[in-house]
């Protein structure tokens, strides 16, 4: 979604957000895939997670929309963790382990594609 917004300098700039309700869905589907892949092993279910994560950035890491890259990175986060609880009741996994996980598989959110003004800039001597 765009929105009109300002940048640091005050001056006009295009604000880019990824759509609630998109996102909503993604972490649905998502939700009902880590069910079915509760019992897999942490190592296999990290990487496919880490994949999903990959996959997210590669299509919404624009310039202005780190805040909806966070969020989605920790409700995936909140998800794998209610399903590692669910596993057994023996030894329920705490929120400290589980933001080790996330730290190994997750990938942090960052900008993977520049402005289009900085992208297209193309430099070639004439």
């Amino acid at each position: 979604m765009h929105i009109s917004g300002k940048n640091r300098l005050g001056r006009f700039t295009v604000r880019r957000k990824t759509i609630r309700k998109r996102m909503r869905a993604k972490l649905r589907e998502i939700k009902q895939q880590l069910r079915e892949r509760m019992h897999d092993p942490v190592r296999q279910t990290g990487q496919w997670l880490k994949s999903i994560m990959q996959g997210h950035l590669n299509y919404y890491a624009v310039p202005g929309n780190l805040d909806s890259l966070g969020v989605f990175r920790d409700r995936l986060t909140g998800l794998w963790w209610r399903t590692l609880r669910r596993r057994g009741q023996k030894h329920p996994i705490s929120w400290t382990r589980t933001l080790a996980l996330a730290g190994r598989w997750l990938p942090q959110p960052r900008v993977l594609h520049p402005y289009p003004a900085n992208r297209f800039a193309a430099s070639h001597p004439r």
